[in-house]
């Protein structure tokens, strides 16, 4: 009764039109109000320590680096190398569009600023090409999404924070369905634009690719630094954050599009803005999760499925039912914070790991980003390309069915995301 009331006052404030991270905060206050005895002035409390903690000091870094970086002109530089990789085969330029979000993706951990950042670019050059707008905006959400896949990734982030699971471990185990997703969405634009008749094949140029190789040398070099930083054991998460920080404003302030002022303050705020969305999401999930603790959810829920329940494999089909229904209703970050302490519990009883389930809950999420209503990256390819969400959707099922099939690969064999981490940083004690 206590967890019905509060999902019944978050689905009334979500139908008045408040923003989902108001949303979880007066929820929070509507529930404990009414059936706890608990004094209010926890609220500002639970908000407070759900925000206060060393590893979630990556994600501004992150969102930082990632707008200084498009700042400095470092995506054009990865899109026209990934242009003189991909580019010479049909569709070309979709597989570019994906190239570069897979390349952007080991800078940003933000699929939003992904989309935004190549989108200004890539979706109009796409539509010049004859490539219908709802493809383009399609390919370039779908390829987005991946940043959360490949590391650094925002939810891993999060995930860690909140459950306490190695983020080396877990951005590792995501390098796999990161690579797999990638190449599937490829596979799944090569046939849509042999079908459609659009995209031709441009002549491959060594002179091209020794020119983008060059220019790119450094903006490759990155995420090297960052993730060898880190699965070397030099620095923490957030440490290689504000590394990536230092690095994108030497290379900025350094390199033939140096980094005027402007364009660092413009920078600052876009980061500040991101980071505001987040962690009021991350606060308010943090209260609502506090209460459905004390109100006993994880218990509740992990004792109705096991009784139900009589495989491990039907356990984990549900909490993928559960995370894709989540993503389209919830931001990834509010996801993260107020479901997984709920269903960790659920599939350990399972014999899913913290690991394994972290790349269950990420990839799930990258559907749902994909997914009406919420589907922030879609909304924002669609803006860009000036198209509806209907005919993108008509489009994007066949990118979203490519996800579906990296969740299930992740989800019923986990070796694909775990070798990884157990290769490099041995198996977990």
């Amino acid at each position: 009764m206590e967890i019905l009331v509060a999902l019944l006052a978050a689905a009334v404030l979500l139908v008045v039109g408040i923003p989902i991270g108001y949303v979880l905060i007066a929820a929070s206050v509507v529930a404990i109000w009414l059936t706890t005895n608990t004094p209010l002035v926890v609220v500002p409390l639970r908000l407070f320590n759900g925000t206060d903690s060393f590893p979630l000091v990556a994600i501004p870094l992150f969102i930082l680096a990632g707008a200084l970086m498009n700042r400095a002109g470092i995506s054009q530089r990865l899109t026209e190398f990934a242009g003189a990789v991909v580019g010479w085969m049909r569709g070309g330029l979709a597989l570019t569009t994906t190239g570069a979000s897979m390349l952007f993706s080991e800078m940003s951990g933000s699929a939003v600023a992904d989309a935004a950042a190549l989108g200004s670019v890539l979706i109009p050059a796409m539509k010049e090409r004859g490539y219908p707008a709802p493809f383009a905006a399609a390919v370039l959400s779908s390829s987005a999404t991946i940043a959360i896949l490949i590391p650094p990734s925002i939810p891993m982030i999060l995930y860690g924070a909140v459950t306490g699971a190695s983020i080396a471990r877990l951005f590792l185990a995501g390098v796999v369905p990161g690579v797999l997703a990638g190449a599937l969405i490829m596979a799944v634009s090569r046939i849509l634009a042999r079908r459609g008749g659009f995209g031709q094949a441009e002549p491959f140029s060594r002179r091209r690719l020794a020119a983008a190789s060059k220019a790119a040398a450094f903006p490759l070099l990155i995420p090297v630094v960052i993730l060898g930083g880190i699965f070397l054991g030099w620095f923490t998460a957030t440490e290689a954050a504000a590394v990536a920080v230092l690095l994108a404003l030497v290379m900025g302030l350094s390199g033939a599009s140096r980094l005027r002022f402007a364009a660092i303050r413009r920078a600052l705020g876009e980061s500040a803005r991101q980071t505001a969305v987040v962690m009021v999401l991350v606060a308010g999930s943090a209260v609502l999760g506090w209460y459905l603790a004390n109100q006993q959810a994880p218990e509740r829920l992990t004792s109705f499925v096991l009784d139900r329940a009589g495989e491990p494999w039907t356990v984990a089909l549900f909490l993928n039912g559960v995370l894709l229904a989540a993503g389209t209703i919830l931001h990834s970050a509010a996801a993260v914070v107020l479901l997984v302490p709920i269903l960790l519990p659920l599939a350990e009883s399972a014999g899913i790991g913290p690991v394994h389930f972290g790349m269950m809950v990420t990839v799930s999420l990258a559907v749902g980003q994909q997914t009406p209503p919420v589907a922030s990256v879609l909304i924002t390819t669609c803006s860009i390309a000036k198209t509806g969400i209907g005919a993108v959707m008509r489009v994007n099922i066949f990118f979203i069915a490519a996800l579906l099939l990296v969740l299930a690969v992740v989800t019923f064999f986990p070796v694909a995301s775990l070798f990884l981490p157990d290769l490099l940083l041995g198996a977990p004690g």
